[in-house]
């Protein structure tokens, strides 16, 4: 198997792409893309036959800004038979996976494939069953093994292969779907949610998104973002010219600022979270969060980059490496992680945390 495929938002193919070639070329290790516009994939092919492998292994998933989900895959399976497709698929695995822990039946996220879901769901159980006999799956679920992903591109047609555990999307499909809570002012409070899924682990919650912090959110109107953090008790400097949702200022946990969220400047020295969704140019938003991290104004920072409609990936690859050199040479040790969300569309969200300062003089922050 010497090839990846990659799951991505359909229109994003072409960045995600030169991401992983990028990325790749790094390691030595090279290949092509082939990918087809706006179907949600992307197929890379490398041309030595345990790269695939490698990278699956030593790129980090969580370093990949466009794609979703990573496995490592063979030659298309075509024109499965209708009366046994279970045995073509088994037979792609085994002597390739010994007991995987888990089988997910997936498809692209397109209208196109919603259809093939259906057939997906009917085909899991037979499936589970053969790979158990054969031993490419384990009796029971097992989190520590690799998972075996049937990716199927059209009826007949799939993508048979692999991901691991430590290094994979524990979601179906990648996606991390979330309910639309009732009471939210917008649909955008939705990227946050997902964003603190995303960036935080399960197990630092209570410490880092702690009743009782203090949070500014830039471009607040009319309080998507501010929802999230008041939902978790802190108390909200909300800034934008715009109303705010009546029922977040009746929590009394939001104190709203009508200023343009780039003249803003706090006077409180207890801020702990900075978020900003605001419409502007990559380049305006990530200087000011910059200016936020090194005036040392805040500890830890979400943002949405809104991209540009060409040379989206050199405009997002630019505003990273512009974000983490001003960092570095301010002496400031931060992590910078960025993700193309599943609730994000033309934009990517970003995740700086300070964790502290080196330069001589300067108070240290040290978690």
């Amino acid at each position: 198997m010497n090839k990846i495929v990659l799951y991505c938002r359909p229109g994003f193919e072409k960045e995600c792409a030169a991401e992983m070639t990028d990325k790749a070329a790094r390691l030595e290790i090279f290949g092509f893309a082939r990918l087809k516009e706006n179907s949600g994939y992307v197929l890379f092919e490398c041309y030595q036959p345990d790269d695939a492998d490698r990278l699956a292994r030593e790129i980090p998933l969580r370093e990949l800004i466009f794609a979703r989900q990573m496995v490592v895959v063979g030659e298309l399976l075509r024109d499965l038979p209708p009366e046994d497709r279970v045995s073509p698929i088994v037979g792609m695995l085994i002597g390739v996976i010994d007991r995987g822990g888990e089988l997910r039946v997936e498809v692209p996220d397109t209208n196109e494939s919603k259809e093939l879901m259906k057939f997906c769901r009917k085909l899991t159980v037979p499936l589970r069953i053969a790979m158990r006999e054969q031993k490419v799956l384990m009796a029971r679920e097992n989190a520590t093994r690799p998972v075996v992903h049937v990716f199927f591109i059209a009826p007949g047609c799939c993508y048979v292969g692999y991901s691991f555990s430590h290094n994979n999307s524990p979601f179906y499909m990648g996606i991390r779907r979330l309910r639309f809570p009732a009471d939210a002012p917008s649909r955008s409070t939705l990227k946050l949610e997902e964003a603190f899924h995303v960036f935080i682990p399960a197990d630092e919650w209570e410490e880092r998104l702690a009743s009782g912090m203090h949070a500014v959110d830039l471009g607040a109107s009319p309080g998507g973002w501010s929802y999230q953090l008041v939902k978790r008790s802190m108390l909200v400097h909300s800034v934008d010219n715009g109303p705010m949702a009546a029922s977040l200022m009746e929590t009394g946990q939001v104190t709203h600022h009508r200023v343009d969220g780039f003249k803003f400047e706090p006077t409180s020295s207890k801020i702990y979270w900075l978020v900003c969704d605001m419409v502007e140019k990559p380049a305006k938003v990530t200087n000011l969060m910059i200016q936020w991290l090194v005036k040392g104004w805040c500890r830890a920072v979400i943002f949405n980059l809104k991209l540009p409609m060409k040379k989206r990936y050199e405009a997002v690859s630019q505003n990273m490496q512009n974000l983490r050199e001003t960092l570095a040479a301010q002496g400031i040790n931060a992590q910078v992680y960025a993700k193309q969300l599943y609730h994000d569309r033309e934009e990517i969200t970003v995740h700086v945390r300070r964790i502290w300062s080196v330069v001589p003089g300067r108070r240290d922050e040290r978690d």
